[in-house]
């Protein structure tokens, strides 16, 4: 099992637009669930791993996002409407048990922002950074760092070009200098 998170940011290296929308939303051409590799990229998952804010959103939706994914969600509450399947919990460390415990072999999709990315990356359970650079230049938004340290090490392992000109590049994620 290997905890991989994929996130996507501008030339410019913000992952929402100004206005605080994924950066993927901002693509003239994003089809949800198959736009940039995503589908090849959840093959070999099993698990979704995200925060409440990545969550929400999902709960109100005509198309369920993770049909074929058990889904984890790092939150201080079990928001309203949350399908009894969802298993939440608000400490990462025990969220991280509860979903090695179940996991049967296949990999999980770390899905959410910055601040959740780094939570389980501190705790040394991040594997792979997987960030799909979009042809686009925001000028404002949020920033892949501060929230995920700079002293995280990453080994880049490989990088394609995905149609409509934007690149995934995959890094193994290493431990942190002094952790």
């Amino acid at each position: 099992m290997q905890i991989r998170a994929r996130m996507s940011m501008s030339a410019d290296g913000y992952v929402t637009t100004p206005d605080g929308w994924p950066s993927l939303t901002a693509d003239p051409a994003f089809v949800s669930g198959e736009s940039h590799g995503i589908r090849e990229f959840l093959e070999g998952c099993e698990q979704a791993l995200m925060g409440r804010i990545t969550f929400e959103p999902a709960l109100g939706h005509h198309r369920w996002p993770w049909p074929s994914l058990n889904v984890f969600v790092l939150a201080s509450r079990r928001p309203p409407g949350t399908p009894d399947h969802v298993v939440t919990d608000s400490d990462p460390v025990r969220l991280l048990e509860k979903l090695r415990a179940a996991n049967q072999g296949g990999d999980v999709h770390l899905v959410g922002g910055p601040r959740t990315i780094e939570t389980f990356r501190a705790l040394g359970a991040l594997d792979k950074l997987e960030l799909v650079v979009l042809p686009l230049l925001f000028g404002a938004g949020m920033r892949l760092t501060p929230s995920l340290s700079s002293d995280t090490e990453l080994t880049f392992e490989r990088e394609r070009a995905l149609p409509g000109g934007s690149v995934e590049i995959v890094y193994a994620c290493n431990e942190a200098k002094g952790s």
